[in-house]
């Protein structure tokens, strides 16, 4: 049944559409994903969809009662509220709808009793649990954690970087289990583990539908039951995620190109034909021309251009890079303690871990001992390094940064490109056709830098990055920005790149593409290497998971095995123990039962209320059950001894 319908929706900046007769449905419980090439007008359709933005023509229908919302790639918070006051607007309609529950049944309780008010009280109850069920209380807590903001969950969000609050507007949409959600770009700002659980929840808890604007193929695979592509003004629909997508895009592609030939063959004949006609000509022969006309009209299906990345490798010989016993700190804090790494020719490593670990740190230390800082260093504010960066004798560095600060907002894109090109380079490049293979035309490379929009100037750092001939990249999230056709290029050329890689990125399918190793940030400083790409990867965690699992639970089977009792009977002691244990386990119980209920008080959890009572309740609560255990062990233990 469908939830939203749009249809035949326009919109145009200026000369330039958008969007043309764009159509639409979206299902209950449907996973939809957006692509489509940067500027085509993904995110207008998007916020079009959720109402944030008005369209010139069409229609939007939404299923009555239906809520939506939306997640904007900059979304707009009140600076001076918390990130938990900000959050918890997302239950506002859970919270009416509790509210008004109650009410009916303190009427019904208090005596009025009609058959409409009894079926007022399980409309009411029925909304509840569409959004969501009776108790949510923890709801935010849960998500906030998962989200990696808990620690700045008391902070106004006007104090947090951008990334964190992209990350509050997900979370607020996320309780709020609207029918809807639309999400642009859900992904951006967050780490891989973060990411893994987003696709989890969005794939498995949430219940209504969702419509993504992404460039994660990963979670398109996984989630998407279609992928609409946004193409010169139209919408595509195919079914299944990136992998279906492009198989059915290459599809559609060979029928146009069989049309196209059909088309051109048709076109020769009714040229030949005309010319040998004499001028005066029947009804027929006027409608064989009308025909031939339209043919003529119709045209051929434009392929889009493609970024085509190349670049020249200087030779670096086998050593690359070689660090030993690396420690970074920030104040007190070590990011990175005792690092040996060694990168070799042709290795091309992706690094992962928690946003703040330390890995946007690690490639700026590596870079630092490129200007002579190769023992320690200052790497500005509270940062800094020692230990050994030891790099080859022969080894050029390039590294693209997240902001993309290197590029100049007042030159030229063609200055920008033509000022990174190494002297000894400059008669083997030409910017002018070199800046042609990223999509960038001649009028496109009189532009300054400060016009791009950030697709263009992902591009450019990318084209000015590759110029400079470096044999070991150091690149800091560079999916971002990118559309799906540019990220593809640019995997293409990484797992062919004759230099060395490190990668730090969220981007699962370019990491498993692309890496051959993986170093992962797993907190105080530790910081692993796997081998293999993305996939190797998540295998190998899993199995330690699950080896820590079983190791877990065999240690009390081996402690209880060690522990057993001597034959004997129990003692006097022992015995009265025994008769009155069952009653000291049944009052731990109570209590711990009585705690749990403390910490179901919606009260506890209000804006305003003092955060420490909740962490103070669930500590009582934690010391409670691990009596009831401890209790319970012990009757177990006499059990045993009785019948040994």
């Amino acid at each position: 049944m469908a939830v939203l319908a749009a249809l035949d929706i326009d919109k145009a900046y200026g000369e330039r559409v958008l969007l043309s007769k764009a159509s639409l449905t979206i299902d209950d419980g449907e996973r939809v994903g957006v692509v489509g090439r940067n500027g085509a007008g993904k995110s207008t359709f998007a916020r079009i969809l959720a109402g944030a933005e008005p369209s010139d023509g069409g229609s939007i229908a939404l299923r009555r009662g239906a809520r939506v919302a939306f997640l904007a790639q900059e979304p707009e918070l009140d600076e001076t509220r918390t990130v938990r006051a900000t959050v918890e607007e997302g239950l506002e309609a859970w919270l009416a709808a509790r509210k008004k529950h109650e009410e009916i049944t303190a009427r019904i309780g208090a005596g009025e009793t009609t058959d409409a008010l009894l079926a007022e009280q399980v409309s009411a109850g029925a909304e509840v649990e569409r959004l969501g069920g009776w108790d949510r209380s923890h709801e935010v807590e849960r998500v906030i954690d998962h989200l990696g903001i808990g620690g700045v969950i008391e902070r106004p969000t006007g104090q947090l970087s951008g990334g964190q609050r992209r990350r509050v507007a997900l979370a607020q949409v996320l309780v709020g289990a609207p029918d809807v959600m639309i999400l642009d770009e859900p992904t951006n700002h967050l780490d891989a583990d973060t990411i893994d659980w987003l696709e989890r929840y969005l794939a498995e808890e949430f219940r209504g539908a969702v419509l993504f604007v992404t460039h994660d193929r990963w979670l398109l695979d996984r989630i998407a039951d279609r992928t609409i592509e946004v193409d010169r003004g139209s919408v595509y629909a195919y079914d299944g995620g990136y992998a279906a997508y492009l198989e059915s895009k290459a599809e559609r592609f060979a029928i146009a190109e069989r049309t196209e030939r059909n088309r051109q063959n048709f076109l020769r004949t009714e040229l030949e034909w005309l010319r040998r006609q004499p001028k005066a000509r029947g009804t027929k022969q006027k409608a064989r021309i009308e025909r031939a006309e339209a043919a003529k009209a119709a045209g051929p299906l434009r392929e889009d251009g493609r970024v085509e990345l190349s670049a020249e490798v200087a030779d670096a010989g086998r050593s690359i890079l070689d660090i030993r016993g690396l420690d970074v700190t920030l104040g007190e804090r070590h990011l990175v303690k005792g690092l040996d790494l060694a990168l070799t020719t042709g290795e091309r490593l992706g690094i992962l871990g928690p946003n703040g670990a330390g890995k946007t740190t690690l490639l700026r230390a590596i870079l630092a001992s490129t200007s002579g800082e190769s023992s320690g260093g200052d790497l500005g504010g509270s940062l800094s390094f020692k230990g050994s960066i030891g790099l080859g004798r022969r080894v050029r560095v390039g590294y693209l940064d997240q902001e993309r600060a290197a590029l100049d907002g007042d030159l030229s894109v063609f200055d920008c490109v033509a000022r990174a090109v190494p002297s000894i380079d400059k008669e083997r490049i030409d910017p002018r056709s070199y800046l042609e293979r990223f999509m960038f035309d001649t009028h496109s490379q009189r532009k300054k830098v400060a016009a791009l929009s950030g697709g263009e100037r992902a591009r450019l750092a990318l084209a000015r990055l590759l110029a400079s001939a470096a044999n070991l990249l150091l690149l800091d999230e560079p999916s971002n920005d990118l559309d799906t056709d540019t990220l593809s290029a640019l995997e293409d050329f990484l797992s062919s790149y004759e230099g060395s890689l490190l990668v730090v990125t969220h981007d699962r399918y370019l990491l498993d593409r692309v890496t051959t190793g993986i170093l992962c940030f797993e907190g105080d400083g530790r910081v692993t290497r796997y081998a293999g790409a993305y996939q190797a990867y998540a295998s190998a965690r899993e199995r330690e998971a699950e080896q820590k699992k079983a190791a877990s639970s065999a240690a009390p089977k081996a402690a209880a095995k060690t522990e057993k009792p001597k034959p004997g009977g129990l003692s006097k002691n022992e015995q009265r123990e025994l008769d009155g244990i069952m009653d000291k386990i049944d009052e731990a119980e109570q209590a711990a039962a009585a705690i749990e209920s403390e910490l179901g008080d919606p009260t506890l959890y209000a804006v305003g209320a003092d955060p420490t009572k909740a962490t103070a309740v669930q500590t009582r609560l934690d010391e409670a059950r691990a009596k009831v255990a401890k209790l319970t062990t012990r009757w177990e233990e006499l059990e045993a001894k009785k019948a040994g």
